[in-house]
């Protein structure tokens, strides 16, 4: 359990010479102090406490707010993040919680009914937020009542009420449609590497060679990838479907070897891809394109110890976007600049992020090679999830109609 989820202890209540235990604010009075019935029950109590994530079995007087706690708790232990996996399990939990703890945190959980949920639903989809995202809080908000029937919490009816809520549909919600991730283009990523650090740039040019997702890039690791075949093999320590008993494989070959190769002498397990040394490299080059000598101030000047944010040993999947959004800003900065000497029109550079790398892969292999091989590549365990990543081919389907129609 989280380091927040103290124990409550086992006290000798002076007056009564009873046992007490207090949980949630409240006294539990256990029975004549130091015998063995008291702290049997005191272990009864504490298990139950620890199941239910810091809430007992015991009220029907629980609030709202109580059992988001509760069950905050509960995720955060649940959801254990690995070095390659991601939290979006806890954020999309501390989503749901945020309007529900505000509108309702004081309500009685077991008076929490449908005409709330939809409330809360209304609100999320007049928040901006998109309709799949509202529909999955809402989700979140369903699972978190039936884990608290799980434990005893609220009556079963409760959830079974909050479920015969269905989620918004296209079109008939103010929530907003989102926009499905498309493949980016080749010319837009070769356009935005020159604007990116070293490092970050060969993150791009692998994961677009491999259809890696984002995260398995961050965490490569020298021990990680098997060179003996000319083919590399890298395994992940950590991966997206590992809680399935699924393994990763990711295949190497010899654009992929060209682009890794610099980064596996260091230690075996250093991560590869690492912003400190990203850094370093900006700043070598940039000590080479010094127009003017250092003076001698700047000579003797050190790196600061105490940084607000020093650089990490690895990329995560956010800093990751981030540098690719810093690199298309800088990008479109100066095309604008040099378009505005020359009095042309600048050509602006669409906004990208690190999956579309992934689905332009898919899309190649599976133009190329089929969708089986595209399901294999990106480690998908159906060829229905493939289709969502690998764009159909609609090129095929004009020459067919060329021909026949």
């Amino acid at each position: 359990m989280p380091n927040s989820l103290r124990v409550p202890s086992y006290r000798r209540h002076k007056p009564t010479g009873q046992a007490v235990v207090t949980i949630n604010g409240k006294d539990i009075y256990l029975g004549k102090w130091d015998t063995k019935a008291s702290k049997t029950e005191y272990r009864r109590l504490i298990g139950e406490w620890l199941a239910g994530g810091g809430c007992l079995p015991t009220s029907s007087d629980l609030s709202v707010a109580e059992l988001c706690l509760g069950f905050l708790r509960y995720a955060q232990a649940y959801y254990r993040v690995s070095p390659g996996g991601s939290r979006g399990a806890i954020w999309r939990v501390r989503s749901a919680i945020r309007p529900l703890r505000a509108t309702y945190g004081h309500t009685a959980a077991t008076a929490f009914g449908p005409l709330a949920l939809q409330a809360v639903q209304r609100q999320l989809a007049e928040s901006g937020n998109s309709r799949s995202y509202v529909n999955r809080l809402v989700q979140t908000i369903k699972q978190m009542f039936k884990w608290t029937v799980t434990q005893e919490l609220v009556p079963v009816t409760v959830y079974q009420a909050l479920a015969t809520v269905p989620g918004l549909r296209k079109g008939r919600s103010p929530a907003r449609e989102p926009q499905p991730i498309r493949p980016v283009a080749d010319a837009v990523v070769d356009a935005t590497l020159p604007h990116l650090p070293i490092v970050a740039a060969d993150m791009v040019r692998l994961q677009r060679l491999t259809g890696a997702r984002p995260a398995e890039v961050c965490i490569i690791r020298p021990c990680d990838v098997d060179t003996s075949d000319p083919v590399w093999s890298y395994r992940p320590e950590s991966h997206k479907t590992e809680h399935h008993g699924r393994e990763r494989i990711i295949f190497l070959g010899p654009k992929a070897q060209d682009v890794l190769r610099p980064y596996l002498l260091r230690e075996k397990t250093a991560y590869c891809f690492a912003p400190a040394e990203s850094e370093r490299k900006r700043n070598a080059l940039r000590r080479e394109g010094r127009q003017t000598p250092l003076t001698p101030s700047q000579a003797r000047r050190r790196p600061k110890r105490n940084r607000r944010r020093a650089p990490g040993d690895r990329y995560t999947t956010p800093s990751y976007r981030r540098a690719i959004t810093r690199a298309v800003t800088v990008a479109n900065r100066k095309a604008a600049a040099q378009s505005a000497k020359a009095g042309v029109d600048a050509v602006v550079l669409p906004n990208w992020h690190p999956n579309q790398l992934r689905h332009s892969a898919a899309t190649e292999i599976r133009k190329r090679f089929g969708l089986e091989a595209a399901q294999v590549a990106l480690g998908h365990a159906t060829a229905n999830v493939t289709q969502v990543y690998a764009e159909r081919d609609m090129s095929l389907a004009a020459e067919v109609m060329r021909k026949i129609g």
